[in-house]
């Protein structure tokens, strides 16, 4: 076990730090890009990726997320390098950022992620595959223009997104263009090849070196093919150590009480921490292994890495999608990939930056546009528009947003929309209206929703208004948890004056303490003694069917048990009397929808009558005054089935099963065998079997229905009289749904009860 842990580890280990250098190799020319885009000293960019895989790696409690300089702060840091006049004090404001992160994560604000619509967070991943895939097809040809890193619609260099795009063959670049479309393939068809695959090698590690290679192959041919330096990833290379220490930059303290200093420095932590908690969000949700990443803590380390940056003079950061999706999609496992590929940069940054400088960016382009076309697929696409125009629209309005503005502004905009919809909902469908139908009489049912806003105030009123007079309405706040308090206005006036002047009957439950409304229940939801003198057997049949059809639909009562069990306390009036079988599939209470109180329940193995079983249903009916005997019969039962296999087998159950008293059961059970239908069970097959032996069952039922009226004079008596009826029915274990067998004519007996009692007298 210890080896095979061991080995699984390493393999670990070994991915992240494959991982780490493909997310190296992709990042560092992004930072670059974002801090040209920021218009902020190149090294600037290169610091902020550092911080951003060592230091917020280490912090950070997120398995995928990589961090690093945001390319939707692009924009923003130019109007505050602008506005504050020097980088030195954009540092100050980049510090004073990082305390607010750090404040807001001990604050664990953090949760607020989880209020961000699904759908949003789908617009958000497809957006970036899009801008992806539009961005890097120009640098995947060759053409550089535009800085790596942007991912805004409108560029530094005054084009646009798609502007970019029709110009594409008049900056061409063969010799880029020429890496750009090979490295494609290489990425495509790598895996697909058995021989490649058994390398081992992961394909944009290939791409990189290949990219390299070419960059010096053609520096040999020359002419058009030479890929010039604008076309390479360019480093800041220092001429010698101590030289790295004057790329580093120190905030201007002495602005320290200027307010725009502080405007800064909250707008830079607002943007960023929103952007945080929107890719640990998005990034989470295409983490093969679904791992949740804690936020508060991401802020908290976000917060600690840009008040580093602050000091020595990077711009700022946060979780980056871009990069992320790169460290997934190279098979990293754990956040040692994010740690290990900004220590790699500090290295690499600090002692190779001549060789980093060979690389085209070109095949770094290809890397990323393969990775857009995995965040935007059209199963993507198929799934969002199957959930409907309430997940399609603020998913589709969000994309669109993001790659027509910027990530924030974008994902902004898809919030307001998502929002819209919500509002929409809730305003339309704030409440769920249920008509009860109760033992006492209907109940209109309000269920009102989780949050009750103003905005519901006049869907409520205009319910409550319809209500017809002699009505009752209960207005259920069991699921609340906010209720505004011009809708408790409106509630309580109603209560008091509006509904008693119209004959409106009001009951309350579930409403909160402080909400001074105490729960009111003024309907009848169980049997009492007026109730059950009221009711035929004919009514009794109809409140059973209507109950199980609420079973069977999933539209159960509410029922306050507590109530009914201290109201049934000083006595009953069940208005049934079920028997049923003791299979625990078949709870006549739960099935029929009933509450405590409303019947007597009387349970016996395969539902079969006896002087024991007789004597119950007459007191049940002749002295509790019950109005309708049920005999309860179930599919798939037990008792049943094993009544047919002894029959045909010819066997005693008591010898067969070691119980000494079931013989009698099982007996009963078999008079509802006639001998035609034993002969064809013995021929029949093991498919033809289950429908005899349902049939059976049905048969048992009909025959116990026949003997309680045979055996009993005092039911015989009481259905003659019309104050009872004796009804047989089939439960469905698999549907829910109860077969009433001949019920029509079995409500009204006294005539077929009549001549069975003159046949009886005469063979008497």
């Amino acid at each position: 076990m210890s080896d095979i842990t061991v080995r699984a580890d390493a393999n670990s280990i070994k991915k992240d730090l494959v991982a780490g250098v493909i997310v190296f190799l992709v990042a560092l020319p992004l930072c670059l890009g974002v801090a040209m885009a920021s218009n902020a000293p190149l090294i600037s960019g290169v610091l902020a990726g550092i911080v951003g895989g060592a230091i917020v790696g280490i912090l950070s409690g997120s398995h995928t997320s990589v961090s690093g300089p945001s390319p939707a702060l692009a924009a923003v840091v130019v109007a505050l390098l602008a506005q504050l006049g020097s980088f030195e004090a954009l540092l100050l404001a980049i510090l004073v950022s990082g305390v607010i992160q750090i404040i807001l994560g001990l604050l664990r604000v953090g949760f607020i992620a989880a209020f961000i619509p699904f759908s949003v967070i789908q617009g958000l991943l497809a957006a970036i595959g899009v801008i992806l895939i539009l961005k890097q097809i120009p640098h995947v040809l060759g053409r550089d223009t535009d800085p790596e890193g942007d991912m805004s619609f409108i560029q530094p260099d005054d084009q646009t997104t798609f502007s970019e795009l029709g110009e594409l063959f008049t900056g061409f670049q063969p010799g880029a263009a020429f890496v750009g479309f090979v490295s494609l393939l290489i990425l495509n068809f790598w895996h697909r090849s058995k021989i490649l695959r058994r390398l081992r090698i992961p394909p944009p590690l290939v791409v990189v070196m290949f990219g390299v290679a070419a960059v010096q192959i053609f520096r040999q041919i020359g002419g058009t093919w030479l890929i010039a330096e604008s076309h390479l990833v360019q480093v800041p290379v220092a001429q010698s150590f101590s030289d790295l220490f004057q790329f580093l930059h120190s905030p201007d303290f002495s602005r320290w009480d200027q307010l725009a200093i502080y405007q800064a420095g909250l707008t830079i932590a607002m943007i960023t921490t929103l952007e945080t908690l929107l890719n640990i969000d998005a990034i989470d949700k295409v983490d093969p292994e679904r791992r949740v990443s804690p936020p508060s803590r991401e802020l908290l380390a976000q917060g600690v890495g840009n008040v580093i940056l602050g000091l020595i003079g990077g711009i700022p950061i946060s979780s980056v999608i871009v990069r992320s999706s790169v460290n997934i999609n190279a098979g990293a496992q754990t956040k040692l990939s994010a740690i290990f590929h900004g220590f790699l940069m500090l290295f690499c940054v600090m002692m190779l930056p001549t060789y980093l400088n060979m690389i085209p960016l070109a095949c770094l382009a290809a890397i990323l546009l393969m990775t857009g076309l995995r965040l935007i697929t059209l199963q993507l696409i198929r799934k969002m528009w199957s959930d409907g125009r309430y997940q399609f629209i603020p998913f589709a309005t969000t994309l669109v947003a993001i790659v027509l503005t910027d990530l924030v502004t974008g994902v902004l905009i898809g919030l307001a929309v998502s929002i819209g919809f919500i509002l929409n909902s809730n305003f339309r469908q704030p409440l769920r209206r249920i008509l009860e139908k109760h033992l006492g009489g209907d109940v209109l049912r309000i269920v009102l929703a989780n949050q009750v806003s103003f905005l519901n105030r006049g869907a409520l009123e205009k319910i409550l208004r319809d209500l017809p007079e002699g009505s009752h309405v209960l207005l259920d706040a069991e699921s609340t948890d906010y209720i505004d308090p011009d809708v408790l206005t409106l509630i309580s006036d109603f209560k008091e004056r509006v509904a008693s002047n119209r004959g409106v009957k009001v009951s309350l439950r579930g409403f909160r303490k402080k909400y001074h409304l105490e729960d009111d229940i003024q309907f009848v939801d169980y049997s009492t003694r007026q109730l059950q003198e009221n009711l035929t057997s004919q009514e009794v049949l109809r409140i059973l069917k209507e109950g199980n059809e609420r079973f069977y639909t999933g539209q159960r009562l509410t029922r306050d048990l507590g109530r009914q069990l201290h109201a049934t306390s000083q006595g009953q009036s069940p208005i049934a009397v079920v028997l049923s079988c003791i299979d625990s599939r078949a709870p006549a209470e739960l099935i029929l929808d009933l509450g405590i109180g409303d019947i007597f329940s009387v349970r016996m193995a395969g539902h079969v009558t006896s002087q024991k079983v007789l004597g119950s249903l007459e007191y049940g009916c002749n002295v509790a005054g019950s109005k309708l005997i049920l005999v309860l019969g179930h599919t798939r039962c037990g008792a049943v089935t094993a009544a047919v296999n002894l029959a045909k087998a010819r066997q005693n159950a008591g010898q067969v099963t070691g119980c000494q008293h079931l013989e009698s059961i099982i007996h009963d059970i078999q008079l509802a065998i006639d001998p035609p239908t034993l002969q064809v069970l013995e021929r029949a097959t093991e498919d033809e079997k289950p429908a005899l032996i349902e049939s059976v069952a049905v048969r048992n039922v009909e025959l116990c229905v026949k003997r309680i009226v045979e055996e009993s004079e005092t039911i015989r008596r009481l259905v003659e009289e019309g104050r009872v009826a004796v009804v047989g029915a089939v439960f469905d274990i698999t549907t829910g749904k109860i077969e009433f067998l001949n019920d029509e004519s079995t409500v009204d007996q006294r005539s077929s009860v009549a001549s069975l009692s003159a046949s009886l007298t005469k063979t008497g």
